[in-house]
């Protein structure tokens, strides 16, 4: 019997040690394989779009262009896969900006190895991945400013927003919810102007505050 294709990630720092022990880190798993990796955003921009990885390991502070404009770059050429922004810094600013150019996490370099693998996976399957210790912080870069709340939600809205929290597809949550995935691509769209937020990160951190 073969085993199941791994899947395919990409590394982006600038320091060769880092880059080397990620990659030795992520390699000791049947499940993940680094298909390439980069010391800077220019250099990672043309390669992420010829390798296409499913996810991208992306440092933020670093020279020329950080990872945050790398981030910006990926998703204005087109580039659909995971991207988590890992990195020592836990500035509100960078949090907010990462998430808002479209960022699947946003990871601290002084967590455990074996949480990373964990977070990977968890970023891999469609969840938002954060360091615990930056809940609050995102939760405040995040907050609407229109003061919405769930009230202005109807029914299947409020569940399709919980589903999306719980870091959901929109094919798993129609699959659960006896809808189409077309309908639960309406019902997010609408959730969304409602709260007046932009993507579905920030729908998932808003849920999440919300929730309290």
């Amino acid at each position: 019997m073969s085993s199941p294709t791994p899947h395919t990630l990409f590394l982006v720092d600038d320091h060769p040690m880092m880059r080397r022990g990620i990659r030795q880190l992520l390699e000791l798993e049947d499940d993940l394989s680094v298909i390439g990796e980069a010391n800077n955003g220019e250099q990672a921009l043309d390669q992420i779009e010829q390798l296409q990885p499913q996810l991208v390991l992306l440092d933020n502070n670093m020279p020329q262009l950080n990872g945050v404009e790398t981030l910006k770059r990926l998703r204005e050429q087109g580039f659909a896969g995971k991207v988590l922004l890992f990195t020592v810094s836990d500035s509100e600013e960078d949090v907010r900006d990462a998430m808002r150019f479209g960022a699947d996490g946003y990871l601290l370099k002084d967590m455990e190895p074996e949480r990373l693998i964990e977070q990977v996976r968890e970023a891999l399957q469609g969840a938002l991945v954060v360091s615990p210790g930056l809940t609050q912080v995102l939760a405040q870069a995040l907050r609407s400013p229109q003061g919405a709340s769930q009230a202005d939600l109807t029914e299947r809205e409020r569940q399709v927003l919980k589903m999306i929290a719980g870091g959901h597809s929109n094919k798993a949550i129609g699959k659960r919810l006896g809808i189409t995935e077309g309908t639960v691509k309406v019902h997010v769209k609408n959730l969304l102007h409602k709260l007046g937020l932009r993507s579905r990160v920030e729908a998932a951190v808003w849920a999440l505050e919300h929730a309290r």
